[in-house]
């Protein structure tokens, strides 16, 4: 099996099963979109999952990022910066990324703000919320306390775009408690800013659950590319 075939398997056995969590969470499949995480996959995976539709990837690394962006020949694609960001990556992200998802704390919105100002178009911002049950500093993510600052800081920065939340379930803890504390948050937010209504949640083991609680996002990458190919 060529790797375009390959791909193709594993695409179709993911958009069943995300067809399939769908219609058992009440929800409507095109309400729901995939992002194909390719970190550590070449440019070539990337044009060739284009082909077969996918139309948004995610990328964690900016160093590995920025020059396959800029090797991809698939034009049409949305790219979304998942990983966690340092501050003195912003600018560098701001040239590739459409999306920064991982945006949890205010220097790092500072810094996308002075970063973003030679964009045409504004880069669309997602809040990250620590969903572990006793927060700890060495996991990313903003505290509930801080969701309504940061939120209220990305819609008073020009060229940037709030979308909504996005969270990455405890490696060990409850992922519908997990979730279903990130739904609150996304509704917090809401609230005063109805337009960011994307909920960027659940990854290959885990999104079924996310869906149940109202991911619009899905960050999808072993189950579609394979196991992670090694990155020194």
């Amino acid at each position: 099996m060529d790797r375009m075939q390959e791909l193709q398997a594993n695409l179709q056995d993911v958009e069943r099963e995300i067809s399939q969590a769908c219609v058992t969470a009440n929800r409507n499949r095109d309400d729901v979109t995939l992002i194909a995480v390719t970190k550590t996959w070449p440019a070539t995976d990337v044009d060739l999952v284009a082909q077969l539709g996918v139309t948004d990837v995610g990328e964690n690394r900016d160093q590995e990022a920025k020059p396959k962006h800029d090797e991809v020949a698939a034009k049409n694609l949305t790219w979304h910066a998942i990983g966690q960001l340092q501050t003195n990556k912003a600018k560098s992200v701001a040239a590739w990324a459409d999306v920064v998802h991982s945006v949890d704390r205010i220097d790092l919105v500072t810094a996308l703000t002075k970063a973003v100002t030679t964009r045409e178009v504004p880069l669309g911002v997602l809040i990250q919320a620590n969903l572990d049950p006793a927060p700890t500093e060495n996991r990313g993510g903003a505290l509930r306390s801080e969701l309504m600052i940061l939120a209220e800081m990305i819609s008073n920065s020009e060229g940037l775009r709030l979308q909504g939340v996005m969270g990455v379930a405890p490696l060990a803890g409850d992922d519908d408690m997990a979730f279903a504390r990130l739904q609150d948050f996304a509704s917090q937010i809401q609230s005063s800013f109805p337009e960011a209504n994307w909920i960027s949640a659940g990854m290959s083991g885990d999104f079924a659950t996310a869906l149940k609680y109202g991911a619009t996002h899905l960050r999808i990458g072993s189950s579609i590319l394979g196991n992670r190919a090694f990155q020194g």
